[in-house]
């Protein structure tokens, strides 16, 4: 009898995989084939088959690249000159197994009747072994769809009562740091699906490294730990919205006659998808909307910040849902948008104002979020508007006295702005003048409206947290300085865009019961 560890060895080992030629009526859903992507050959799994306008289409997934490039592509760009990889047999599942197992011993060991008032016969209880158990999943599927995303028990940190001994020392002079002690801050966890996700994947003894993890986000895209909305596949190929055309990067439930148009016009303005240029040009001439139907709160030379209740235009917001899934595959969308307010940021010209990007809060949040969804059109991506669009949302939580963080979990562009924001404002703090030596985390917070979890987040990020002399102590280090001068003469050449309080003409809004929840 073999021992129990080799047992398990041989369960784990990989199955060999089943290599060999194919055509296209032998193709099916999981086979690995090479595809012509931009003049080059590149491995890809076949994740769906559909037939669209008469001929087939195969909805791909490269290898070792981000998620949002998965596409349709049509038959003659894969290459069947090449060997394809079959997929695996599915196992059988345990719950199949335990119900065979109780089947053979029923009817290796007959049931004794002693003492039994109605005694079932042999013949009943072999049926009722034979008849598998249905179990509907469709219904949990879709409520796990609809369902709000996980939430981090927030708001905990900012109580009184937490350590005021963390002082800063600038520059660098500590020499060692002790890892026995640094190892017993206690930091919350940033990503909450994580736990989900690291007890179903395998044990690592040491973490991930900051390179491993940027790999990990290229080639993921996605930080969402639902397999669910993981697996849904893009339902449109192009959108148009003004004068940009983009492809978008995830599922979003339009309409499902839209799924075999090749580009859907959306509206810059009012934000209505057609997918027909006869019926958007016939939208166009009738719409009269100029900018986001709401409160202009804030102007400066370059942007608009606009207020928009999600109860009063639930229309728009519904339609800005839409067009945000899209591009955000860990957001949950909510038909009803009341419980929610959006910040949306415009560009003016003579035409109108131009939605750049917006994020959504919550108009009572019993965690203490600042923002629920956050999001740039990838038309202004890379261009600093991301960075703004988080400063207006601190300045918001600035002007309400409260201390703010972003709903988790982040997506991964999501979390590297936010970590690239955070940075840049806590060395900021810790750099101005007055400020160099006896500063808490929790003045840093107060002074940036973040939150104790964000700063430790950071300070243990940076490497900036130390254990010296009984105290944990905030240690400005010479590469954190060097790197933060070269972003500031980056962003002399450049420009930065910033947020000017004084131009921010807005108060809390408060509601009622009524106004804060869900209406139907």
């Amino acid at each position: 009898m073999a021992p129990r560890g080799e047992s398990q060895d041989r369960t784990n080992t990989p199955d060999p995989v089943e290599k060999g030629f194919a055509t296209i009526n032998t193709l099916r859903t999981g086979v690995k084939a090479f595809v012509d992507k931009d003049g080059e050959k590149r491995k890809a799994e076949i994740l769906m088959i559909q037939t669209r306008k008469g001929k087939p289409s195969y909805y791909v997934h490269y290898e070792e690249f981000n998620k949002r490039l998965d596409e349709w592509i049509p038959a003659d760009r894969l290459d069947l000159t090449q060997e394809v990889e079959w997929p695996a047999p599915e196992a059988p599942s345990k719950k199949s197994q335990k119900s065979a197992a109780p089947a053979s011993k029923a009817q290796k060991q007959p049931k004794s009747t002693a003492g039994q008032k109605r005694p079932r016969t042999s013949t009943t209880s072999r049926k009722g072994s034979d008849t598998p158990e249905l179990t509907s999943t469709t219904g949990n599927i879709q409520a796990r769809q609809t369902r709000r995303p996980s939430l981090v028990s927030g708001g905990k940190e900012n109580r009184p009562g937490s350590d005021q001994s963390i002082s800063v020392i600038a520059p660098e002079i500590v020499t060692g740091t002790p890892q026995a002690e640094d190892s017993d801050i206690e930091l919350p966890d940033i990503q909450d699906a994580a736990a989900a996700a690291k007890a179903s994947a395998p044990s690592h003894t040491q973490p991930f490294s900051r390179e491993e993890e940027i790999e990990k986000l290229r080639t993921g895209g996605s930080m969402t730990q639902n397999q669910t909305e993981i697996s849904r596949v893009r339902n449109l190929s192009r959108i148009q919205m003004g004068e940009f055309e983009m492809e978008p990067w995830y599922f979003s439930p339009y309409p499902s006659s839209f799924t075999d148009a090749d580009l859907i016009y959306i509206c810059e303005f009012c934000l209505s998808y057609a997918p027909s240029l006869t019926e958007f040009t016939r939208h166009r001439a009738k719409c009269t909307l100029l900018h986001p139907p709401g409160n202009e709160i804030y102007r400066d030379d370059h942007v608009s910040f606009f207020e928009i209740d999600g109860r009063r235009q639930r229309r728009w917001c519904r339609n800005l849902c839409l067009l945000s899934k899209l591009f955000l595959d860990h957001k949950t969308l909510y038909y009803d948008v009341d419980p929610f307010l959006f910040y949306c940021m415009a560009t003016r010209d003579k035409k109108g104002c131009h939605l750049v990007g917006y994020f959504s809060k919550e108009k009572e949040s019993a965690e203490g979020y600042n923002v629920a969804c956050i999001l740039t059109l990838p038309q202004y991506q890379r261009k600093g508007f991301g960075k703004l669009l988080i400063a207006f949302s601190y300045e918001l939580s600035k002007r309400e006295g409260k201390l703010g963080s972003p709903e988790k979990p982040l997506s991964d562009l999501g979390l590297l702005g936010y970590r690239a924001y955070w940075a840049e404002t806590v060395v900021d703090v810790l750099t101005e003048d007055g400020r160099s030596s006896g500063i808490s985390v929790e003045d840093i917070g107060s002074m940036s409206a973040m939150t104790t979890a964000d700063v430790l987040h950071t300070l243990q990020n940076l490497n900036m947290l130390r254990y010296s002399k009984g105290q944990h102590v905030i240690v400005l280090t010479n590469a954190v300085l060097e790197a933060r001068e070269k972003q500031k003469e980056k962003e002399k050449i450049k420009g930065k865009r910033r947020i000017e309080p004084e131009r921010l003409q807005w108060k809390a809004p408060t509601f009622n019961a009524s106004s804060r929840t869900w209406n139907w």
